[in-house]
């Protein structure tokens, strides 16, 4: 009996051991299984490295650089390529890029098939850092525009004004282009051609990149100037389907006229009743104002108008544009070198669309844009034309744009 017991009892902890460890060990799933298969089973997959669309371990791929003389009947023929299919390439190329604006400096690719006799499947021409053109040279050939994925990097830039706003970027390393987003910006603003030694910005930006590359692309995301005792903070916020600019008080800082007819040139002569005329050489009224500038300089229109005349001025002007735009204002744009394609009289522009190019034509000792203001029929001094500025925020907007703008004040605050 007493041996019955004992057994008894060791047969019954035995089973209670076996339930307790059938209740705590962890139950077999769907995916203990699958993961078996998958390290017993696994098959190493290639991942497919793609470049303009087209995977590259499947063709050799020589990198070049277009040449000067080179252009892609040139390049494609001495790739072996028939001077048949140059021309089939040429014909598809319409409407999809002109392959006469190929330039020397810029990038290209070959890729070859891996036969033993390679041939010569695609051409693909990089018309920026961003964009590219892909020519495919199999079959019956066909072209087709790409680009380079890109991503936007946020950045912060402050510094002080001691010559330009150009040399300051460059001071601060941030390429000098951004001081041409600012000038736009605050076109209606400030003008750029009157920066103050110790004039202060600061600029909280975007910059898009490809390839770990810089591109000259840029996105003010929030601005303050501090000029001439003030300061004019840029915030921009989307009203009515269109993105502007605002100041902290909900005001457009787009007017109706620009600053200024072109970018970020010296003013050579200013509005006088007698200045000394160089070529002349005798005193007599300069009723506008001079921009040293190089020729071929874009020219704007400083704001909405029609073109009243186009004309030639021997002992004047030279090349020169009138635009008519209300009742009160009349602006002249003189010694153009050409006008720009499709600008002619009765021609409707708009606001810093380009209407022609700096030159020195006419009575003039080199290259430099004449502009001049009537108001009313009356010459007045182009620097002083009042700019009225767009809608402001709206009623139903303020609560929305102050905080933003609030926010991004502080922010520029603590650069």
């Amino acid at each position: 009996m007493r041996i019955r017991k004992k057994y008894s009892i060791t047969v019954g902890a035995l089973l209670a051991l076996s339930a307790l460890m059938l209740i705590f060990l962890p139950k077999r799933t769907a995916n203990d299984v699958l993961d078996e298969v998958q390290v017993t089973d696994s098959v190493e997959v290639k991942e497919i490295v793609y470049k303009y669309g087209i995977p590259t371990d499947d063709y050799e791929v020589d990198y070049g650089i277009v040449k000067q003389g080179q252009n892609l009947s040139y390049i494609l023929s001495d790739h072996g390529l028939s001077h048949n299919t140059v021309h089939q390439v040429n014909e598809k190329a319409e409407g999809v890029f002109d392959v006469r604006k190929i330039r020397a400096g810029q990038a290209y690719a070959v890729f070859t098939t891996r036969d033993s006799v390679p041939q010569t499947v695609f051409f693909v021409y990089e018309e920026t850092p961003k964009s590219y053109v892909v020519f495919d040279l199999r079959g019956d050939c066909a072209v087709r525009r790409g680009e380079n994925p890109s991503e936007w990097r946020e950045k912060e830039v402050k510094g002080r004004v001691e010559s330009s706003l150009w040399v300051a970027m460059q001071n601060r390393d941030t390429s000098p282009l951004l001081a041409m987003v600012l000038s736009n910006i605050y076109g209606w603003s400030i003008d750029f051609f009157d920066l103050k030694k110790d004039d202060e910005f600061r600029v909280i930006y975007e910059q898009e990149y490809v390839n770990g590359q810089s591109l000259d692309n840029f996105r003010v995301r929030a601005a303050a100037f501090h000029h001439m005792d003030s300061t004019y903070y840029a915030i921009p916020f989307v009203q009515d389907g269109e993105e502007l600019y605002y100041n902290e008080k909900g005001n457009s800082l787009e007017g109706a006229f620009l600053k200024a007819p072109l970018d970020f040139y010296r003013i050579s002569s200013r509005f006088s009743n007698a200045r000394f005329h160089p070529v002349l050489k005798r005193y007599r009224a300069h009723h506008g104002v001079d921009y040293a500038a190089p020729a071929g300089t874009p020219v704007y229109a400083v704001g909405n108008g029609k073109v009243i005349a186009k004309a030639y001025q021997r002992n004047g002007g030279g090349n020169y544009i009138k635009i008519r735009h209300n009742s009160v204002y009349v602006t002249t744009y003189m010694h153009l070198s050409r006008f720009a394609k499709g600008i002619s009289v009765g021609s409707e522009v708009k606001q810093k669309q380009i209407i022609g190019y700096v030159g020195s034509t006419g009575l003039s000792t080199g290259p430099h844009l004449d502009f001049r203001v009537h108001e009313h029929g009356k010459p007045i001094n182009p620097l002083t034309i009042k700019s009225q500025p767009k809608k402001p925020i709206s009623a139903q907007n303020r609560a929305q744009f102050t905080v933003l703008c609030d926010s991004l004040v502080r922010r520029l605050g603590s650069l």
